[in-house]
């Protein structure tokens, strides 16, 4: 009849359109559960790293090369009965400076230590492979007799030997040049300012006995860095997935208005 209009409807159009929706709703919910999960490993792994590592500022080069003066690392919080033979440490000894210091172990109580053979550091007779130690010869030079260390003692040298005030400069002391396990505060992991990296393991030592294992930093590292990418890409993928849904919906509604 003449007095009718006809509505055409455009079948499936309706939905077209809820799918759509249903697809935003869907990004933002993605969106939202990687910020969430990123942020939990991020907070989570720099609370770790704060309970398990302190950070430290070596301010001498009696390390070098391994640690040069003014470089920042990261130490592991252990026992003193947790340290072995090759640790970096750092420890607080009254008699020795009122600072916290730090000095890689290369004796621990009952070893009989002596340098040099071959120019090489011995323990219990053992010639010592130490490739962490400087090129020049004047800088790994520390000849002093043998000392055998109390048990419950530890004996250590700087890897930059001549310049170091370390047990050798204290062999006439009472303790005869060692410090008490109980003195060691923590146990160098890694120089992260210049980010170095983790230190080289002392494989020389291994045939004296078991080495430390290293600490959770790798692990602490991965979970803040995994953390910061999962929020920065679900903070992105919420506006694109919602970009991207209203862009379709323009397209579909263009395309039935020209129907």
């Amino acid at each position: 009849m003449s007095g009718q209009s006809t509505t055409r409807t455009v079948p499936g159009n309706g939905g077209s359109n809820g799918a759509r929706a249903r697809s935003g709703r869907t990004g933002q919910v993605l969106s939202n559960v990687a910020v969430a999960l990123g942020l939990v490993l991020f907070l989570g792994g720099f609370a770790w790293g704060a309970v398990v590592y302190r950070p430290y500022t070596v301010p001498t080069t009696s390390m070098a090369p391994t640690i040069d003066a003014g470089e920042r690392v990261l130490a592991e919080r252990v026992d003193g009965d947790e340290i072995r033979r090759g640790d970096v440490v750092v420890f607080k000894d009254a008699t020795w400076s009122n600072a916290p210091m730090v000095k890689r172990v290369v004796a621990v109580g009952g070893d009989t230590v002596a340098c040099c053979q071959d120019g090489k550091l011995t323990v219990n007779g053992k010639e010592i492979d130490e490739p962490y130690l400087p090129d020049d010869p004047m800088a790994r030079s520390a000849v002093f007799p043998e000392v055998t260390v109390p048990k419950g003692r530890l004996f250590l040298l700087g890897d930059e030997r001549s310049g170091s005030l370390d047990s050798t400069a204290h062999l006439t002391d009472a303790a005869g040049g060692t410090v008490a396990r109980d003195a060691v505060r923590a146990r160098v992991d890694a120089v992260v300012w210049p980010m170095d990296g983790m230190l080289a393991t002392p494989s020389g030592f291994e045939r004296l006995g078991p080495l430390s294992t290293p600490g959770p930093l790798p692990t602490v590292l991965a979970a803040v860095i995994g953390g910061a990418v999962l929020v920065l890409a679900g903070a992105a993928y919420g506006p694109l997935a919602k970009r991207a849904a209203t862009s379709r919906a323009r397209s579909a509604a263009g395309s039935t208005g020209g129907r």
